[in-house]
């Protein structure tokens, strides 16, 4: 089914907060358009809006034809106690609730409800397109590293990617909205889901932070913008977006500017004029009981003229139309403080065997030396965090030995931003990393990342994954670190915060352990040294 959404004059906020208001926009069969915006600017609350989770304050959105599916995709998928993966599958393409509407309408047959007979005929054609008939069988051709009967909770970060995944490859919704969902996925993940985008006939919103995603994907591109609350719709793919916004920024600045430079010129004019006015005045005024009737009315007249002149600048200064000036973004000034140097050897691995269940890494032999930047790649499920929480001595050897070197002092993201899932504040989740800082210093520290009065006396396990990445990055800055690991580092961050990172990378002077999918970023930081991790196999890329 060919569906389109049309937004009109929507309006969100948190309190007295706003958002985004008057926004207007038509989703049709095809586009693919790319939600962006800083975190905070409220995509992921647009996308609940769109899909009918919230209320919109102001506005409606219209569905055409009104029985069209939305999907929602969420950031972090959720795992429900006890759901198998087969479960979540079907939670997550529609079908489990189609197939509920279906049973209610067979019994409704049964029973000889009025109107049953239409009603098990939209159930049934509801669950159908939802590609219900043949769920199991789809499922089971797209090749799920673990069993549908697994529980969800007892999946890694990776096989839970995986899933989220698949789950989308299952949908057969008449629009989608997805939240991050390249979030956690591998290389092979990332042209799987590139290829499903691509071939999507039906209308599709995406928030991503993955660059070369979106140039790959979006024919449109929606920005957010918080700083100057402003929407802008921008045609084209996300190069297009980039070079068309730089353009929109340099010719706002040079308009404010032509703008002030004639402002403040007319009004040094009208001073001048108005001073030597004065001046006038006050020779007239002195020289009052001249005799000099022609000098006196000389005098009058050239005051009057100064007068006039002073009146006319004001009035060009209030016919001037008004430019305001451009707002700065927030702006995430990221620094890795450093500690003094560890000794030559920084971590070693030999004969290293770490077993889970299954799955085992190893024998790894690995030697990481001083200020060595290493990448570290890999499928999902390969073993690139057993990896390293084997380098730092988190992983418990089945085999073999792991040493740290003489002072090294790491400083970690890891891929669940672990130090900031629990019940406690902020403010005192951060504070027990950095027990040398007073809290002054910490909120300090936390709103130079965006995270300001109304973040840090949250429980920290509420914050968006976004705001959780920034406090562990906030964390590198605190404290110094000569070791430092980051386990896909980009997830839930902004564009402009990634960029950030990429240039505090640049300059840091220690040893770095990085694993990321993010192509770009593989790109932009300069490496020494790629592992590509297989299986549980570690091999060094030439």
């Amino acid at each position: 089914m060919s569906a389109t959404m049309v937004v009109k004059d929507l309006a969100a906020g948190h309190g007295e907060r706003v958002l985004f208001s008057n926004l207007d926009l038509v989703v049709a069969p095809g586009d693919v358009i790319g939600l962006v915006g800083a975190n905070g600017a409220g995509k992921s609350t647009l996308l609940r809006l769109l899909a009918g989770l919230d209320r919109p304050e102001r506005g409606s959105i219209r569905l055409s034809p009104a029985t069209a599916t939305v999907g929602h995709l969420p950031q972090e998928p959720e795992r429900r106690p006890g759901e198998t993966v087969g479960r979540f599958l079907a939670r997550r393409t529609g079908v489990e609730q189609a197939q509920r509407e279906l049973d209610d309408a067979t019994q409704g047959l049964v029973e000889g409800r009025p109107g049953a007979d239409d009603a098990y005929s939209v159930a049934l054609e509801r669950w159908l397109a939802l590609g219900g008939a043949d769920l199991e069988e789809r499922a089971a051709e797209i090749g799920l590293p673990v069993g549908m009967d697994q529980p969800m909770t007892s999946l890694s970060g990776g096989q839970a990617a995986r899933a989220g995944l698949a789950s989308l490859l299952l949908s057969r919704y008449d629009l989608f909205l997805l939240d991050e969902p390249t979030n956690d996925l591998d290389l092979d993940g990332l042209d799987r889901l590139e290829g499903f985008v691509q071939g999507l006939r039906a209308g599709t919103v995406v928030v991503s932070h993955d660059r070369e995603f979106l140039s790959r994907t979006v024919t449109k591109v929606l920005e957010l913008d918080l700083a100057q609350q402003q929407i802008r719709l921008y045609g084209g793919g996300y190069q297009a977006y980039l070079d068309e916004r730089e353009v929109a920024r340099r010719h706002a600045r040079e308009r404010f500017e032509e703008y002030a430079d004639t402002r403040a010129q007319l009004e040094s004019r009208a001073r001048t004029q108005r001073a030597w006015m004065e001046k006038g005045v006050r020779n007239a005024r002195r020289k009052a009981t001249d005799n000099d009737k022609i000098g006196r009315n000389t005098r009058i007249e050239t005051t009057e003229k100064q007068a006039a002149k002073a009146r006319q600048s004001e009035k060009l200064i209030e016919r001037l139309e008004v430019v305001e000036e451009p707002r700065k973004e927030w702006e995430l000034r990221m620094e890795i403080a450093a500690a003094p140097r560890s000794g030559a050897v920084v971590a070693t691995l030999r004969g290293a065997v770490v077993r889970r269940g299954a799955f085992t890494l190893g024998p790894v032999d690995l030697e990481i030396g001083w200020a060595e930047r290493v990448a570290i790649t890999g499928s999902n499920g390969a073993g690139k965090t057993t990896l390293l929480a084997a380098l730092l001595g988190r992983a418990p050897l089945d085999e073999g030995h792991a040493t740290l070197g003489p002072g090294v002092v790491v400083g970690e993201v890891d891929q669940v931003r672990g130090l900031f899932e629990g019940g406690e504040p902020l403010l005192d989740a951060f504070g027990a990393q950095t027990p040398e800082l007073p809290p002054a210093e910490v909120r300090t520290l936390l709103a130079k990342f965006g995270l300001r009065a109304a973040h840090v006396l949250r429980p920290a396990g509420t914050l968006s994954p976004g705001e959780r990445t920034r406090a562990a990055l906030a964390l590198l800055q605190a404290r110094g670190v000569n070791l430092l690991v980051l386990d896909e580092p980009t997830n839930h961050l902004d564009l402009p915060a990634i960029e950030q990172l990429e240039s505090a990378l640049s300059s840091y002077p220690g040893t770095l352990l990085l694993v990321t999918h993010d192509r770009r970023m593989l790109d932009a930081v300069h490496v020494d040294r790629r592992l590509r991790v297989s299986d549980g196999t570690v091999l060094e890329s030439v």
